[in-house]
Order: C-alpha cells, then sequence, then structure tokens
C-alpha cells in the first residue's frame, strides 16, 4: 500500500462529482461535520457505554465516549503524521499525510454508530435471538451467508452499513463519505464466514460490493482468500478507542465507587517510571479532590499512551503498509506502557464488567431487545395478521420491512433495532406489553 492512494477524498455515490477545487473545508472536514450533525450520531448520548445511565453522578455515554476517542485519534494522528513527514522527506504523498488527522478523528466518530442499545451486551442479545431464540427457526429460509450474518451480529459491520447503504428515500452513497474514511472505520475487513473466536468481522453480505469497492480504489490487497489488509488509518482509530475505553472505565469506576482511590492511584502510576511517579505524586498533593486527582492521572496515562502507540505505528510503517502488522498498537507497545495497560485490562475485566450494576443493565438489556426481536421479526414473517400491521406501521419509513425478500425485512428490523436508544427501546417494550399508554 501507499499513502497517495490510501489518501483518496473520493465519496461514495458520488464519484462523478467529484471537485479537485480547493474549499475552506477540505473533503476530510466534511466527513468530521457530517457525522457531527448526524442523527446516529446524536442517538450516542442515549445509548450506554459500560455503566447505566447517569442519575447524580455523570458516567460516559457513546456519544461522549466517541468525542473522546476522536479527539484521541486526532491527536495521535498529528503526532504520526509530524514523524512519517520529517521521516520521509518532501516525497509526493507529504500534503496528503497532513490529512490524516481528519480522517483519523472522522472514523473514531464513526467507530460505535453501529452498536445496539444497552452495550455490547447488545450486540449478543441479537445474534443470540438467531441462535438460541425463536430467530433460529428462519435458518432454513436464509442463505448460509444470510444467515452468518444475523447469528454473528456485529457493531462493526453495522456501522459501515449504517454509513454506506442506502435506505429507503435516502441519497445512494448513505452518507456520502470519503473512501479513506469508510475504509478507516473497517477494523475486520473480511465476511462473517471468516469470524473467529472473538465473533468479529466487517460488513454484512449487503455491504461486501461496497467494501470490495473502496478497497481496490484505495490499493487495499487482499492478504489471503476472503481476507484484505486493514487501512494503516485503522490501527490509530483502534488505539484511541481501546485508550480510551480502558483508562475511561476506570476512572468512571473510581468515580461510582467500584474502585478505591489508592486501587485507581497503583492502577495509573505503574505506566510510569520511578522518577516521573515521584513528580505526579507531589503534584496530586496538591490536588484535595481524589477525582481531580485521578483526572489528572488519567490525562497523563493518555498522553503516555498516545505517545507509545504513535512511535509503534511510525517505527512499523512498513510492515503496515505491506499488511504484515498484526495484534493492535496498544498490545505491541514495548515495556511499561504495555504491562500497565494488561493489568488495567485484567482489572476492569475483573471488578468492573462484572459489577453488579453492569451486570443488571445488561440481564434488563438483554430482555428487552430478545422481546423486541421477537415482536417484530414475527411481524415481518406474518406481515398479514393485524398485531403485525399494527406493528409494522410503528417502524420508520426508512427500513424495508416490507419487501419481497425475507433477508432484507429481517435486515429492516434489525436495523430499527440497532438504532434504538436505551430510552426508546425501554419505551418501546413498556408499550407493547402494555404497560404504558400515551397521555390522554
Amino acid at each position: 500500500m501507499d499513502w497517495n492512494r490510501l489518501i483518496s477524498d473520493k465519496r461514495l455515490g458520488l464519484e462523478q462529482y467529484h471537485d479537485p477545487k480547493t474549499h475552506t473545508r477540505s473533503d476530510f472536514q466534511r466527513d468530521y461535520d457530517r457525522l457531527i450533525f448526524s442523527s446516529p450520531f446524536r442517538r450516542l448520548q442515549n445509548k450506554t457505554q459500560v455503566f447505566p445511565l447517569p442519575g447524580s453522578i455523570f458516567v460516559h455515554n457513546r456519544l461522549t465516549h466517541s468525542l473522546e476517542v476522536s479527539s484521541v485519534g486526532r491527536s495521535m494522528a498529528n503526532e504520526v503524521a509530524n514523524i512519517l513527514i520529517d521521516k520521509n522527506g518532501n516525497g509526493s504523498d507529504t500534503a496528503k499525510l497532513r490529512d490524516m488527522a481528519d480522517i483519523v478523528a472522522t472514523a473514531c466518530l464513526a467507530h460505535d454508530l453501529g452498536n445496539p442499545p444497552f452495550g455490547h451486551n447488545g450486540e449478543k442479545s441479537i445474534s443470540s435471538f438467531f441462535t438460541e431464540g425463536a430467530g433460529l427457526a428462519l435458518q432454513p429460509l436464509l442463505t448460509p451467508r444470510q444467515w452468518s450474518d444475523f447469528a454473528h451480529f456485529e457493531g462493526n459491520a453495522n456501522s459501515f452499513r449504517l454509513l454506506t447503504h442506502q435506505f429507503e428515500g435516502r441519497r445512494k452513497g448513505g452518507y456520502a463519505m470519503t473512501y479513506s474514511a469508510l475504509a478507516s472505520v473497517v477494523k475486520y475487513p473480511f465476511a462473517s464466514t471468516f469470524v473467529g473466536e472473538k465473533g468479529k468481522f466487517g460488513y454484512f453480505e449487503t455491504e461486501e460490493e461496497i467494501y470490495l469497492k473502496v478497497a481496490e480504489e484505495l490499493g487495499i490487497p487482499e492478504i489471503e482468500h476472503g481476507r484484505h489488509a486493514r487501512h494503516p488509518f485503522v490501527f490509530l482509530m483502534e488505539a484511541a478507542d481501546d485508550i480510551c475505553y480502558q483508562i475511561m472505565d476506570i476512572e468512571d469506576a473510581h468515580k461510582l465507587k467500584i474502585l478505591s482511590t489508592a486501587e485507581v492511584k497503583d492502577l495509573l502510576l505503574n505506566f510510569f517510571g520511578e522518577k516521573e511517579q515521584t513528580h505526579m505524586i507531589d503534584s496530586m498533593n496538591r490536588l484535595d479532590d481524589p477525582n481531580e486527582q485521578v483526572g489528572y492521572m488519567r490525562s497523563k496515562v493518555i498522553g503516555a499512551l498516545v505517545g507509545g502507540c504513535s512511535k509503534e505505528f511510525t517505527d512499523h510503517e512498513a510492515e503496515i503498509l505491506a499488511g504484515d502488522y498484526f495484534g493492535s498498537l496498544t498490545s505491541n507497545i514495548p515495556g511499561r506502557l504495555s504491562e500497565a495497560y494488561a493489568i488495567c485490562s485484567e482489572t476492569a475485566w475483573e471488578k468492573i464488567y462484572n459489577a453488579p450494576e453492569v451486570v443488571d443493565i445488561e440481564i434488563a438489556g438483554n430482555r428487552i431487545i430478545t422481546y423486541l426481536m421477537e415482536n417484530l421479526v414475527g411481524a415481518v414473517v406474518a406481515p398479514e395478521k393485524a398485531y403485525s400491521k399494527l406493528l409494522l406501521a410503528k417502524v420508520p419509513k426508512q427500513y424495508d420491512v416490507h419487501s419481497d425478500s425475507l433477508n432484507t425485512r429481517l435486515q429492516g428490523v434489525v436495523d430499527h433495532v440497532s438504532a434504538m436508544t436505551d430510552v426508546y427501546a425501554l419505551d418501546l417494550f413498556r408499550t407493547l406489553n402494555g404497560h404504558t399508554l400515551p397521555a390522554v
């Protein structure tokens, strides 16, 4: 791969209108602004990140998480671009490398757009409906590839669909993003038939042709049958996400008193050597508020990880461009940073993700999503029934739940459910159960 080809401002669905003129905003800045003003991005404010949506204590939701990931991603991309420009000199790709920060920041904004309500467990709830629930009976009615997409429902693939699919009444090309921004979102550049133990993949069958078109245009090679190399910017987006969810989840857990101040200090000071630790402790001693102390350490850790990941990326530029770099930047950074990050990860799995309040929302979310899937899928399978007609009348027109194709109708249901906020899903659940009525 080469930077000149990887960084392209051609827009999906608007290829024939490509305008080479220089404008106040670059096309990559337009991508960023387009997402900021989009409905799917706004809906992230009412989607759970890890902890239940806030009461008296404000913790992260999908929106605040995505904004922070974008901020970190932009900083990392700026650092990488400066290093590469210094290293590679004033070649033909130097000017294009300056667009790296805007492209990565946009990919970071988009990385969670396709996630359903109620955190990552929402993904499991949709897939388990097809593999363990009432949806299992539909397997004989679908092709193996169609079934695989539903059985392994994945927020990453759904994000790519949301950005590129022409929903009913919408324009060709979806959000008409640049090719580079689209490729930078695809963490797992292969189909659901190649999922591994993690159950991750990058695009549904309905968007495979679009992904292959983008990959060909950008010169992203197929490294083995059915699997492409990652666009290099994916590594930066992924690292920004890894840094934010790991470190910010620890800060949220401290605010909710799941982790003590002493525990958090031990975790975050591990990222630094003795001299830096002494300086940080002196600085924290001037702060009386434990939350401020943790916030100070969090900012220092993020800065250290951004620097470490930037160096890892630039040190291995050749392998990344060759499609020969494997694993994430956060898992490959050497020495103290990697060890401290691993300890944070172990603590998070042990004490945060199994905390009672986290498990409670996963249980409730699973019940809500399963119930909605049962009712809405039942309606598209038997649309002639009176109750089905009532339910389908509530589905937004952009979702094609009246298609002649069962697969398209099912995809419309999944599109609808995955787009819901936590609050809307709960309200619809209550309405369908007869627990609430409109005000009269």
